[in-house]
């Protein structure tokens, strides 16, 4: 077990990003919140410095080849940092891109299930289903000794089946090996006369071992006579008497069939390997068909259809015709995982297959609860990683953590209360604190007040976002924090802030969207009208069915018939009303970017405008710069040595990637001369280096530019710089700036806006002004449906639709639907019960 010589951590003077030579102590061994407006420097404080610099000395102690890696990562900005832990870092990031990444692998539970598949699994042909088994030689006699006395057999080897050759050479082997006859294509040939056989067929050949009759005295040449069959044929004997045969196998084959199946390990259960994997699909369980995307040159692929030779299963047919319990590993880790638990723990195993699968099981189950507990028992174990929400990804990494069982380390975390229902938002504070409670460091950077209200310590930043941010307001216990006048979250804690309740609830226009008869996933044949002219919020425990409804049919429908989008809508038997929406915009939490080139400016078009405004300063046309000399993504105007990214990628090989700066530009990505043309003494790089509230003091006046940098502030994003890369940017970060994107554009007053939980990251403070923006949009005649948790959003709405009423199998119908004081009246609905006193608290 890790000790520290101290029980604090120590930081003075830290000046990374936003902070305010920011000084501050923090207790070891605690649950600590560090919160604060978007952009006060939650997480400059908590990953960049905190983190960054835990990562850094950890590298220290490793071997010098570790260590030259050292001098190219940046060290935090600060004086000092005593007391630190060793850290580890769970954030939103996508934990991997890749498909062969699933939520099995990434807990490591599908490692264990492929040592179960392997240690007792029972293999069958995948021909005709039989069981297989393999029999020692041994076995083999005593089942045929069982033939009654003065029984004929013939003792043969089966060395081909269905394959192509003369053969030529191998019947002069046999011959002089002393073998006499063998059966080619089942007829009899002597082995000395055969000629040569047809080229090109397949070909089943036996060779004839002995010809004996069951007596005592013939024992000891049966014995001979099976050693050198399974010797011969690799282990199988083919057996005949009469006209009946029977295989046997030292290995394992179907006895009906003749299929040979593979000993079992635990690499055939493997769809990254290739003795696992379906030869058709390579393990992907789709069949793809690749093309070049249109916005980059990267190649994309596109899903077509499942694979026709594993049906989805992704493993070989051999591998997926071994069960345990009478479910293969394909069928066991496609359940939700509530549902896979209950099937391991009812499995009854024999009393050698119970000695060796007992703790193998007890793993996989522990590690099942810790996923159930953190409020994900509706995913599967084969959900691809790259398709979770960001706060799943977060909680799925802690669920790992939990299992490892470390102790002594400094855990920091990015808001996982994200797309959790408050019902579970309990189970996953109990989890944190146990973490804590191992002798382990927890900091959180989090908003939600249940969160705040239950930590051991909380930091408060503020008072403002970016430049007006990085200041410690207090710190102390959460008693202090709601105490502390100078606070805005002490505000809201108290209630001398709030999200007031719309003056009355908007009735719809009369008209709607219905979606018929959904069955996709989890959805019970569901029959939900969308009206429309309303704010609308999809609710229900997390796994409820509520992206289903929303994202994968409602609006995969209106894509496809509004612009002819390829992603296919999920299962269901219509949608009605389409002709009266002419827009549908839908803004979800998935990067702007993977690359440091993508930033808010590009994803936003206000770069276009930044360059086209360069070029028309007087010293660019005296050099002849277009527009192009002021992109970072052509030659001209950019820094070479980076190729405009302004940053270099070290692959850490055991660690995670890390970006620092070029040494050539100074991450400014521009060359010398191109930096030279400068409006009111700054380059455009010093413009990509400026928040968006300080670029419209020195911008403002260019009407085209106003427009979208106002969008941003409104959404809360005033605090970002617009160049700033995509790859630093959370989930909620990027979905405001495409809200703001969108926004910045003229509606039609038609439009149907779709939102996947827009409070991501967002203060109590932040969320009032989200919601006032939202309001405005249907104040103008457009229809907003956000998906969401937040109860102060959620008493917002006009209408909600709250789904389950529970996650994975056992939600997928509608609990509640109406104004929320409509919702708040029906018992069986968990949001309801959680809405009824934030309503009843309205005054």
């Amino acid at each position: 077990m890790f000790v520290s010589a101290m029980q604090e951590i120590l930081i003075r003077g830290a000046r990374q990003h936003n902070l305010k030579n920011l000084s501050l102590t923090l207790p070891h061994h605690k649950l600590i919140v560090i919160t604060g407006i978007s952009g006060s420097g939650k997480s400059s404080l908590a990953f960049d410095t905190i983190f960054a610099e835990g990562q850094r000395r950890y590298l220290e102690s490793l071997s010098s080849y570790a260590r030259q890696f050292m001098e190219q990562l940046e060290k935090p900005d600060l004086d000092s940092i005593e007391g630190l832990y060793p850290t580890v870092s769970i954030s939103q990031k996508t934990i991997s891109h890749s498909p062969r990444s699933t939520v099995g692998t990434v807990t490591e539970i599908y490692d264990y299930l492929r040592l179960l598949y392997a240690r007792v699994g029972q293999p069958r042909c995948p021909e005709c289903g039989r069981s297989v088994n393999s029999q020692s030689l041994g076995q083999i006699r005593e089942k045929i000794l069982t033939l009654s006395e003065g029984t004929p057999l013939a003792v043969l080897a089966p060395v081909a089946r269905g394959r192509k050759g003369t053969f030529q050479k191998e019947f002069m082997i046999w011959a002089r090996m002393g073998y006499l006859k063998a059966r080619v294509d089942g007829r009899m040939v002597d082995l000395g006369l055969e000629g040569p056989l047809r080229l090109r067929q397949k070909h089943d050949i036996d060779i004839l071992v002995d010809s004996l009759t069951i007596r005592k005295e013939n024992a000891q040449r049966l014995d001979e006579a099976l050693e050198m069959a399974s010797r011969l044929s690799s282990g199988q004997i083919l057996m005949r008497c009469g006209k009946e045969e029977t295989l046997f196998s030292t290995k394992m084959a179907c006895v009906r069939c003749g299929t040979s199946i593979p000993e079992l390990h635990p690499r055939n259960f493997s769809f990254n390997s290739p003795f696992g994997a379906c030869p058709r699909c390579h393990g992907l369980g789709v069949e793809y068909a690749w093309y070049d995307g249109p916005e980059s040159e990267e190649e994309h692929h596109i899903a077509r259809k499942t694979c026709t030779a594993c049906l989805g299963g992704r493993l070989r047919r051999e591998s997926l015709a071994v069960s345990v319990g009478e479910v293969n590993i394909h069928q066991l880790v496609s359940m939700p995982v509530a549902r896979a638990y209950s099937t391991l723990a009812a499995l009854e195993l024999e009393a050698r297959q119970r000695l060796i699968g007992d703790r193998i099981i007890r793993e996989i189950l522990e590690r099942m609860e810790f996923l159930m507990g953190l409020g994900l028992s509706y995913l599967s174990l084969d959900r691809p990683a790259r398709s979770l929400a960001g706060g799943e990804s977060q909680r799925i990494r802690l669920a790992s953590q939990i299992g490892s069982g470390l102790t002594g380390v400094l855990y920091v975390l990015d808001e996982p209360s994200i797309g959790l229902h408050q019902r579970d938002n309990r189970k996953l504070l109990d989890w944190l604190t146990q973490l804590r409670d191992r002798g382990n460091t927890v900091i959180v950077v989090e908003h939600d007040e249940e969160t705040i209200r239950s930590a051991d310590w909380v930091v408060d930043l503020g008072p403002g976002a970016g430049h007006a941010g990085g200041h410690l307001i207090c710190a102390g216990r959460p008693a202090q924090i709601q105490e502390c006048r100078n606070s805005i979250t002490g505000s809201y804690m108290r209630g001398d802030s709030s999200i007031p309740l719309p003056p009355a609830r908007r009735r719809s226009n009369g008209k709607a969207l219905t979606v018929r008869n959904a069955v996709e996933h989890n959805l019970k044949d569901l029959t939900v009208r969308f009206p429309l002219g309303v704010f609308i919020a999809v609710t229900g425990v997390s796994g409820s069915g509520k992206s289903t409804l929303v994202n994968e049919i409602l609006y995969r429908v209106l894509a496809k018939k509004l612009y002819r989008a390829k992603d296919e809508p999920g299962a269901h038997r219509g949608v009605d009303g389409v002709a009266h929406i002419d827009k549908v915009v839908q803004i979800d939490q998935s990067p702007i970017g993977r690359t440091p080139r993508s930033n808010p400016a590009t994803y936003t078009g206000l770069f276009s405008l930044l360059r086209n405004f360069f070029a028309m300063l007087p010293e660019s046309k005296i050099r002849g710069y277009g527009a192009g000399r002021f992109s970072f993504n052509v030659k001209g105007g950019r820094c070479e040595s980076c190729k405009g990214d302004g940053q270099r990628k070290i692959e850490m090989n055991f660690l995670p990637d890390v970006y620092v700066s070029c040494e050539t530009c100074a991450g400014r990505r521009y060359n010398r001369e191109t930096l030279e043309v400068r409006f009111h003494g700054k380059s455009i790089a010093d413009y990509l280096e400026m928040t968006v509230d300080e670029t419209l003091e020195f911008l403002g006046t260019l009407h085209p530019m106003r427009r979208k940098l106002t969008t941003l502030q409104e959404v809360g994003l005033g605090y970002i710089t617009l160049g700033q890369s995509a790859v630093t940017l959370s989930g909620g970060e990027a979905q405001r700036i495409k809200l703001a994107k969108e926004l910045s554009r003229r509606d039609t007053g038609k439009t149907l806006y779709i939102l996947d939980e827009p409070t991501t990251g967002l203060h109590f403070e932040d969320v009032r002004k989200l919601v006032e923006l939202l309001q405005r949009l249907v104040d103008l005649g457009n229809t907003v449906i956000v998906i969401e948790h937040h109860l102060d959003v959620i008493k917002c709405a006009d209408h909600i639709i709250d789904l389950g009423p529970e996650g994975g199998d056992e939600g997928g119908t509608v609990v509640a639907q109406g104004t929320p004081e409509e919702v708040t009246d029906v018992p069986s609905s968990a949001t309801g019960s959680f809405l009824r006193p934030v309503l009843n608290g309205r005054d």
